[in-house]
């Protein structure tokens, strides 16, 4: 292999080269390579890989909140038709990774810390046979005689400051506050939500010698290699982990969960390969959650609405000695200007499944709460809200004094409402009146961190002319696959059809993974150097620099000179291992992507019901680098944010922690009859300290505010502000106006 081809970003890359190539395949709205494989059924997925002897394992769940396992009654399984094993390993995970250090999750299965933590895992011949055993495994309890709490509320919870998380304080709030010509002080509640991935989590194990093979469902493999080997006490040299498909993440699969540990001690018990699929029931109560919050917004504004102050305070949950905390506070930090601030989160530690990242951790919904509080000011004050967050942005970070790498904020606002109709909105709410349903409009920012991590590729041009990129990065849905090769197409002057990527094996070099926003713009980096140093060596036998060279459709152009790639490869493939890491630009920039979003719903008079009648969203992000797949992603993100405006939530027991609505008949994401017609406008900028491609992520953006802007669009329409989402009928009804009266 190549040496790797290494840049620290140290300094923002002003040569907008994609800008200077001459393919004209980047940014364009290609489709995915690997799309055919999967509407047709024949991309092959975790669970679908033919391997001869495997055999199928069942995890067992506990019944119990907290305790420790006194006896496990494996005889009678044993016995059972099929079975072969009863594992019960002290290298079994009871929690599972966040997947971003490397590092193994907390081990030692027999300890419960949350109700169905799983406790141990049935194998058997066939899967039938491995289910009805797991059902029948009879297990012993011993109660914790100090029981955690299940309720974040609880006085009894041991509330901490998150040691990644210290406050951001600026002068005197509460003065300010008593200054203030207008002000809001207001309480929001967010619930706990699920990733809700398409494909399960599962894994098929298998040791080849002693080397551990797996293909699983993971987004950040570099990172899960570690973590396994971690667990196994094995070095990572030893592990291979395959995922060239994953059927979603949405931050669930970011680390090692307990069916891949699992399945690895028992292919090794057994000598041959074992596979662990959850169940859909057992992916909601074991994997990883959003946390609930509770969150207080306070807002002081002059007698012409300038924000002097800025109070966004957050109380999350987690786990006890678990590092993560929701980071709710993550947008306001950069946003909006108020010189007196007070941002704090704060972490309740009780007996619940993990808490994790889940699509957009802290900025989905920090925002939504924060853009519905900057709303209630702006009927203060009396101004459109749009002008009200226009005349709020300010010149730098508040506090800490960083510039802003670039901002497309106020083009968002103007463009989408511009679009949208926003000038046909009614001011006063209860205006607006089409049979039984008050109709009403509303706005939202949105904003989410920007973020490069360290990533490596390896592109190869070949003697035909052709290129192939290989890297463990994955792609879950996002077009890493297309993405990728347009990157290299862009570059080396080929046709899309002409370059190949190969994705998702350990045995290729550590790409970013899929999480964060981040995998486009730091492993799409690390293509683009490979690429540069390719460049340098054909323009070496062209007899040119790089700059001067000129590459479309497979030739090589300088002057009155043309050859062909295959030509001035010299019979022998040409590779190189391009690699990033973040450096200096990361600190002396803010950096982030905004938008923002536009809403109209109908709230039915009578029964509080809200459907949304159409949506907007604006977004900017630097380059973009494939239309069609930005746009999906942008959409995906809005319906994310119908789902936490109006449906989505983790409900508890909290007699024993159980979690109730724990598959998708019972835990609601939007379905067809809850999205209506979304349109998407994106912005096309350069932000050369985001990365060397002027791109900056976007997956997550499309989430970040949208439900705000469904719940201020919900006010408008009806006159009732809930603070509490999602905003279902019992929370509307009661406050709704007289339905027998006219609208205005």
């Amino acid at each position: 292999m190549a040496k790797p081809s290494a840049v620290t970003y140290d300094r923002p890359d002003e040569r907008n080269l994609l800008d200077t190539t001459a393919q004209g395949v980047i940014g364009k709205p290609l489709d995915r390579p690997e799309g055919p494989l999967k509407v047709s059924g024949t991309a092959t997925y975790a669970a679908e890989w033919k391997i001869d002897g495997c055999v199928e394992g069942v995890l067992v769940l506990a019944d119990i909140p907290q305790g420790t396992v006194k006896a496990i009654h494996k005889d009678p399984v044993l016995a059972m038709p099929g079975v072969l094993a009863v594992l019960a390993d002290e290298a079994m995970v009871r929690r599972p990774a966040q997947g971003t250090a490397g590092e193994a999750p907390v081990q030692d299965v027999h300890t419960v810390d949350y109700f169905a933590q799983p406790v141990a895992l049935v194998v058997a011949r066939t899967f039938e046979q491995a289910r009805d055993a797991a059902l029948a495994l009879k297990v012993d309890y011993d109660a914790a005689r100090d029981p955690v709490p299940l309720d974040p509320e609880s006085p009894a919870a041991t509330v901490e400051q998150p040691s990644d998380s210290e406050p951001v304080e600026g002068g005197d709030l509460d003065q300010a506050m008593l200054d203030a010509a207008f002000s809001v002080d207001v309480e929001y509640h967010t619930p706990g939500h699920a990733s809700a991935a398409m494909e399960p989590h599962a894994t098929i194990a298998q040791w080849q010698d002693d080397r551990l093979i797996l293909h699983g469902s993971y987004q950040m493999l570099a990172y899960n290699v570690k973590e396994i080997a971690d667990c196994l006490s094995i070095p990572p040299a030893k592990v291979r982990i395959i995922a060239p498909y994953v059927g979603g993440g949405f931050g669930s699969k970011l680390g090692i969960t307990h069916e891949a540990v699992a399945a690895a001690i028992a292919a090794r018990a057994l000598g041959r390969p074992v596979r662990v699929v959850m169940t859909r029931q057992q992916v909601f109560q074991t994997v990883m959650r959003r946390s609930e919050t509770r969150q207080r917004v306070r807002l002081a504004a002059d007698a012409d609405g300038r924000l002097t102050g800025l109070g966004h305070e957050a109380h999350v949950s987690n786990l006890p000695d678990e590092d993560f905390a929701e980071p709710v506070t993550q947008a306001t930090e950069f946003l909006y200007r108020g010189e007196n601030r007070l941002l704090k989160v704060e972490v309740a530690r009780i007996c619940r499944m993990t808490a994790g990242s889940v699509r957009a951790p802290g900025e989905a919904v920090g925002m939504q709460v924060l853009e519905a509080a900057m709303d209630e000011l702006a009927e203060q004050v009396g101004i459109d809200p749009i002008d009200l967050r226009k005349r709020n942005l300010p010149d730098k970070v508040p506090v800490e004094g960083t510039p802003y790498s670039s901002r497309m904020l106020v083009q968002a606002l103007d463009e989408g409402a511009a679009s949208f109709g926003w000038d046909q909105r009614k001011a006063t709410p209860c205006q607006v009146r089409e049979g039984d349903w008050w109709i009403g409009m509303g706005v939202a920012s949105a904003a989410r961190v920007n973020m490069m991590v360290k990533a490596q590729a390896r592109v190869t041009l070949k003697t035909d002319g052709t290129a192939l990129v290989e890297t463990d990065q994955t792609d879950i849905g996002t077009g890493s696959y297309a993405i990728l090769g347009q990157i290299a197409g862009e570059m080396l002057g080929l046709p899309i059809d002409r370059v190949k990527v190969v994705l998702g094996d350990t045995d290729l070099p550590p790409g970013a993974g899929s999480g964060g926003s981040f995998g486009a713009i730091s492993t799409g980096s690390a293509v683009m150097r490979a690429c540069e140093a390719i460049r340098e060596k054909l323009a070496s036998a062209l007899g040119c620099d790089a700059e001067d060279m000129a590459i479309k459709d497979g030739i090589a152009r300088h002057g009155s000179v043309e050859r062909p790639l295959a030509e001035l490869v010299g019979g022998k493939d040409m590779a190189e291992v391009g690699a990033i890491e973040p450096g200096q630009t990361a600190e002396d920039f803010s950096q982030a992507s905004y938008g923002a979003f536009f809403a109209e719903v109908a709230v039915h008079a009578f029964t509080g019901e809200v459907r949304v009648r159409r949506m907007t969203g604006a977004f900017g992000f630097g380059r973009v680098l494939n239309a069609k797949t930005a746009r999906s992603q942008c959409l995906g993100g809005m319906v994310w944010g119908i789902g936490s405006a109006l449906t989505e939530e983790l409900a508890f027991d909290l007699r024993d922690g159980h979690l109730v609505n724990h598959d998708l008949a019972e835990y609601h994401v939007p379905v067809h009859a809850d999205v209506p017609a979304l349109d998407v406008i994106l912005l096309e900028e350069r932000d050369a300290a985001a990365s060397p491609l002027q791109a900056k992520g976007v997956g997550e953006l499309g989430i970040c505010g949208a439900a705000g802007a469904i719940a201020n669009a919900v006010y408008n329409a009806c006159g009732v502000r809930v603070r509490s989402f999602p905003l279902t009928l019992d929370k509307i009804i009661p406050h709704l106006p007289d339905p027998f009266a006219a609208a205005g």
